[in-house]
């Protein structure tokens, strides 16, 4: 398995097996806390070639730098299927997020594991926005 997306992003859509992907982003500024972003989304496609034709379990999750989990996003089962004649497919996931809302300002990361490993990392960082006084 292969990870060829694996991005935060202001939205996300698929169509017709394609990944349409708009503002990528790994930086939060704010004056206050909390903070709360509004809306946003998680964009992942994944390869599976043919020996991985299976169920898989995908998970994501948003730990601080304590490691301790701030938001358990998803949770899914896959099982790709491959077309007589290809080898590999690849599978897009995409998950929306409403009202994140983090306590402290600092850095964290997004991490995405498959089958119960980490198999890609996404930084990002919750900073105070400097005044503009």
């Amino acid at each position: 398995m292969k990870v060829e997306v694996f991005a935060l992003c202001d939205a996300a859509t698929e169509s017709q097996g394609k990944l349409n992907i708009l503002g990528t982003f790994d930086r939060l500024m704010a004056k206050q806390l909390p903070v709360v972003h509004p809306s946003c989304a998680v964009a992942i496609r994944l390869r599976f070639d043919t020996m991985e034709v299976a169920a898989h379990q995908v998970r994501m999750i948003m730990v601080d730098t304590d490691g301790k989990t701030i938001f358990d996003g998803m949770n899914a089962s896959i099982h790709p299927h491959i077309p007589s004649g290809l080898s590999s497919v690849a599978v897009n996931l995409i998950m929306q997020i409403q009202r994140l809302k983090f306590e402290a300002f600092g850095e964290y990361a997004l991490h995405l594991e498959v089958d119960h490993q980490i198999v890609a990392a996404l930084p990002l960082t919750v900073a105070k926005n400097p005044s503009t006084e």
